[in-house]
């Protein structure tokens, strides 16, 4: 087994639940947000990360998701006041740039597609937003997509592709395509028997893993890559079962190390790895590290750190942020 060696421990979020957490891509800042409808920004002094900024006069309710856009630059927040906002890095800290708006109820999700050009909200009311950004910096909607029958929790783009995949409260994962200038479901996931929570993609986006309150992540292969415009298949090739003690609420796929992290609302942090050896038809993933209290309440999210490998940000409804170490036995 390896280690999860907690480095900081910081209560970014009092008497309120931290969320979510998401590293900068040059892995020098982390953004927070929480139940106290405040997202904050960290940065490294010394060894200790420290808060720099904090935005608190974005949202009217709880900040659900904080995204930064592929070139640092701007930050994207979705709130249960049913907005989007997006904010602008400035020499001094953050300015609101543009509030989006038009989902009927709690936005759930935001991710930026690999491009910057196109982000993706997704809603409590069943729909996934497109939104189309221009270089002056103007946002406008050009897809929804409603193919979701539930609340739909999370949204994620592919590495290099515009792919979008999406999770949600009716247990399927949606993949879609833009095709003659609008955005389409082009596969249905289905093998969760509840709430599909998050959703990560591997390095190469040749896979995709998905978490859920069934206690399960299952990795779905792209298996048909290239054979038609409107062929795109995946499928279930691996199933993680037994690890987790309730329902896993976050899953991400590290790009360094390409160790998947997942959080859980037993309080615990865990690392699986691949066994390279294994059929890449049939992978088998094994438990590295965990750390089965990690904190004091359900662990909201899990975020590897772009630039360093095996650095680890975690949050909890505790209020708490963590960063921990992911290393070799010692």
């Amino acid at each position: 087994m390896k280690e999860l060696e907690l480095l900081q421990r910081v209560n970014a979020h009092p008497d309120s639940r931290c969320w979510h957490v998401s590293w900068n891509p040059a892995g020098t800042l982390l953004a927070s947000c929480g139940g106290d409808r405040a997202i904050r920004v960290w940065g490294k002094e010394g060894d200790s990360w420290v808060c720099t900024s904090v935005l608190d006069d974005g949202h009217q309710r709880t900040v659900r998701k904080v995204a930064w856009s592929p070139c640092g630059k701007y930050l994207a927040s979705a709130s249960f006041d049913a907005t989007t906002c997006i904010w602008k890095k400035t020499n001094d800290g953050f300015e609101s740039l543009t509030v989006l708006e038009g989902h009927e109820n709690e936005v759930k999700c935001v991710a930026w597609a690999p491009s910057g050009n196109l982000l993706a909200t997704c809603s409590r009311d069943k729909s996934v937003w497109i939104w189309e950004v221009d270089e002056e910096d103007e946002y406008e909607c050009v897809s929804v997509v409603n193919s979701h029958t539930q609340d739909v929790k999370h949204v994620v783009w592919h590495p290099t592709q515009e792919l979008l995949a999406s999770g949600g409260y009716d247990d399927k994962v949606c993949i879609y395509k833009e095709e003659d200038d609008d955005w389409e479901c082009r596969a249905t996931l289905e093998g969760h028997t509840s709430t599909v929570w998050s959703l990560t993609f591997d390095p190469e986006g040749h896979r995709l893993a998905s978490c859920s309150d069934d206690r399960t992540v299952k990795i779905w292969k792209e298996s048909s890559p290239g054979d038609g415009p409107s062929d795109e298949s995946w499928k279930c090739v691996c199933t993680l079962s037994g690890f987790h003690g309730r329902t896993v609420y976050d899953v991400a796929w590290c790009g360094l190390t390409r160790a998947l992290a997942t959080a859980c609302g037993d309080d615990g942090v865990r690392v699986f790895e691949e066994d390279l050896t294994a059929d890449p038809e049939q992978p088998i993933f094994f438990l590295s590290a965990q750390m089965l209290k990690a904190h004091s309440q359900d662990v909201n999210c899990v975020a590897w750190n772009p630039k360093k490998p095996g650095l680890l940000a975690t949050c909890s409804d505790d209020g708490d942020l963590a960063i921990w170490k992911y290393s070799a036995d010692t």
